[in-house]
């Protein structure tokens, strides 16, 4: 459900278009994007089943993400090196840096994208009206 009042908009963090960049069992929704007016920032919400992994992902600009539930890693594809997340984990990814974040056994729940949004990430939705 989303509500706007005043300049301030609600939105539901799981209503969200669906974007395709989960890798196995899980899914990822845009909540805040420029469908939604927005044009500094982006978040989406990313469920990662056990095992499941994001694509390789790579924006022109830096991403942040918050670890809502779970636990699991978080690579640089480049380098090779992977660092461990638990819930409560934030993680800073450089501009032009190809990351992967993979759950652990028991699954991981993020929340974060890209500032400002990376329009790469929301061209298949056009067509379905996102």
């Amino acid at each position: 459900m989303t509500e706007a009042v005043a300049g301030i908009t609600i939105l539901d963090g799981s209503s969200g278009p669906e974007l395709p960049i989960v890798d196995g069992d899980g899914e990822a929704h845009a909540v805040v994007w420029p469908g939604t007016g927005a044009r500094a920032r982006s978040l989406h919400r990313v469920r990662l089943r056990p095992g499941a992994r994001t694509i390789p992902l790579l924006h022109p600009s830096e991403a942040v993400y918050y670890v809502m539930d779970g636990a699991g890693t978080v690579s640089d594809r480049s380098t090779g090196e992977a660092q461990p997340l638990r819930t409560g984990s934030m993680f800073h990814v450089d501009p032009q840096t190809t990351y992967v974040a993979e759950a652990g056994e028991d699954g991981m729940e993020l929340v974060g994208g890209p500032a400002p949004a990376d329009p790469s990430l929301y061209e298949s939705l056009g067509r379905r009206g996102g």
